[in-house]
C-alpha cells in the first residue's frame, strides 16, 4: 500500500514540523500567551477525547472481538500512566511552570512520545485513510500547546533558544521514525486493531490527566466555563467530522 506509507510519512511530517511552533511562544507577551494556550488546551483535550470515542475505539470495536477493544484501551491508558512515571514524564503548557529538573529528560520523554503518535498515525492510515486524517487531527491539535509548553521548560532550563528549537525538533521528526515503523509492523490487521485501541488508551490518559487538570487549574467561573465550553466546541468538531467523512 505504497499509498497509505506516503500518507503516513506526510501526516508525520506535518506534526513534526509543529516542533518549530515554541519560537512563536517568544513573541507574544506571557500574559497574552498563557490564554491563549489554556483556550488551545480546552479545544485539544475535547478534541482528544472525541477522537477517541468518535473515530479510533469504534473502529476497533469493529476490528476486535468482545470486550478486547476495551481491555486494550485500558492496558493503553495504564502504560501510558507507567510511561510518566518512569519518565518523569509531565508536559507543560505554560511558560511559568515549574522548571524540569533535567531538560534533557524531557527531550528524550517527549521524543518516546512523538514516536508513538507516529506509529498511531500510520496505524491509522493502514486501516483506513479517514481515520488517518481523524487521528492525525487529534494530534496536531494537542502538540500545538505541548510544543509550545516543551519550548518554555526548554529556555527555563538553561537552553539557549537555537538549541531549544533545535532539540525540540530533534524530538518531534521521530514522529517520522515512528510513521515508517508503524506502516511496516501495522499492516495486519489484528496489530492495527490492538495498537488503535491501545492508541484511544493514551488519547484517554493524555486529556484526562495532563490536559483536564490544566483547566481545573482556574479559579474564576467566568473563565471555567469559557474553557469548558471549548473542550465541547473541541469534542463536537471531532464527531461533525466523523458525520462528514462518512
Amino acid at each position: 500500500m505504497p499509498g497509505n506509507f506516503l500518507y503516513s510519512v506526510g501526516a508525520a511530517f506535518i506534526v513534526s514540523l509543529i516542533g518549530f511552533i515554541g519560537v512563536f511562544a517568544l513573541l507574544i507577551k506571557e500574559k497574552f500567551l498563557n490564554k491563549i494556550i489554556l483556550l488551545l488546551v480546552s479545544f485539544s483535550a475535547g478534541a482528544m477525547m472525541g477522537g477517541a470515542f468518535f473515530h479510533i475505539i469504534p473502529e476497533s470495536i469493529e476490528l476486535l472481538p468482545g470486550l478486547q477493544p476495551f481491555l486494550i484501551v485500558l492496558i493503553g491508558f495504564s502504560i501510558f500512566f507507567l510511561i510518566e512515571k518512569i519518565l518523569h514524564w509531565r508536559h507543560c503548557h505554560t511558560q511559568g511552570c515549574a522548571v524540569h529538573a533535567f531538560g534533557y529528560l524531557n527531550i528524550y520523554g517527549d521524543g518516546i512520545h512523538n514516536f508513538i503518535d507516529g506509529l498511531i498515525i500510520a496505524t491509522s492510515f493502514n486501516v483506513d485513510i479517514k481515520l488517518g486524517i481523524a487521528t492525525t487531527l487529534a494530534i496536531i491539535l494537542h502538540e500545538i500547546p505541548q510544543e509550545m509548553g516543551d519550548f518554555g521548560v526548554l529556555i527555563h532550563a538553561g537552553f539557549s533558544k537555537g538549541k531549544a528549537l533545535f532539540y525540540n525538533y530533534l524530538s518531534a521528526v521521530l514522529a517520522i521514525a515512528g510513521a515508517i515503523v508503524g506502516y511496516f509492523i501495522g499492516n495486519t490487521d489484528s496489530f492495527s486493531a490492538y495498537l488503535l485501541s491501545f492508541a484511544a488508551g493514551g488519547f484517554l490518559y493524555i486529556a484526562a490527566t495532563d490536559l483536564i487538570p490544566e483547566l481545573k487549574k482556574e479559579t474564576q467561573l467566568k473563565k471555567s466555563i469559557v474553557y469548558f465550553a471549548i473542550f465541547i466546541l473541541g469534542a463536537g468538531f471531532m464527531y461533525a467530522f466523523k458525520i462528514l467523512m462518512e
